[in-house]
């Protein structure tokens, strides 16, 4: 029988040392962005020297890549659970905008203005291809509406030799196509609910959402 192997007291340490930093990196974000972020200011934060934080992180940019993969990781889990409860298209839509909603700046982390000198590793994209997995399993179970585009189209026969991105999912490209248009204009949507533009036009945006979903097919 295989042993257990337990996180010595130096492990442990270490890891509420890093979680402690990122609490604090997010409350950066929070208030300046992720360009913003500085490993100095959360060293004087925590009473430690910035060589002694650089231990735990080496750089700006991998701290910057630990919060966009706990992002992701968020996002796919919530959408995992909603899918797991029997959620369709919709269920998982607002799923998706109550999870924006929830913490507006780590949306933006993610789908906001790319921060400038960063370069997301490729540890980041296998989390955000569960993401468009849970979406490519709901539009394929979602009956396709009589006006949407079919097979024949010339972006549909351009994803026939332009799916990498799909990870490998069975999806044929009218339905690789509708899921890159439901993710677009929902994250499009809420980008603009969640930067403001709304504000003072006087309608629900929750109802533009249901209205835009409606739009696109989903049940």
């Amino acid at each position: 029988m295989a042993s257990t192997r337990t996180e010595t007291p130096r492990e442990r340490y270490r890891a509420r040392i890093r979680a402690e930093v990122k609490d604090h990196a997010w409350e950066q974000n929070a208030t300046a962005g992720a360009s913003g972020l500085s490993l100095n200011a959360i060293a004087k934060r925590m009473g430690m020297s910035g060589p002694a934080l650089y231990r735990y992180f080496a750089n700006r940019d991998e701290l910057i890549t630990e919060l966009i993969k706990d992002a992701y990781r968020s996002l796919a889990d919530t959408l995992h659970t909603a899918a797991d409860s029997g959620a369709d298209l919709t269920g998982l839509a607002h799923a998706m905008r109550g999870w924006a909603l929830a913490d507006p700046h780590r949306h933006f982390l993610l789908y906001g203005t790319p921060i400038p000198g960063y370069h997301a590793p490729d540890a980041t994209t296998a989390i955000s291809a569960e993401i468009m997995a849970v979406l490519l399993d709901a539009c394929t179970e979602t009956p396709v509406p009589a006006a949407s585009d079919h097979p024949g189209t010339p972006f549909a026969e351009h994803l026939r030799d332009h799916r990498h991105w799909a990870r490998g999912h069975a999806a044929p490209p009218e339905t690789l196509h509708r899921a890159l248009t439901v993710w677009t204009r929902l994250h499009g949507l809420l980008s603009l609910e969640l930067a403001g533009h709304f504000n003072g036009m006087g309608f629900d945006p929750e109802l533009l959402f249901a209205s835009e979903l409606e739009a696109l097919g989903a049940p």
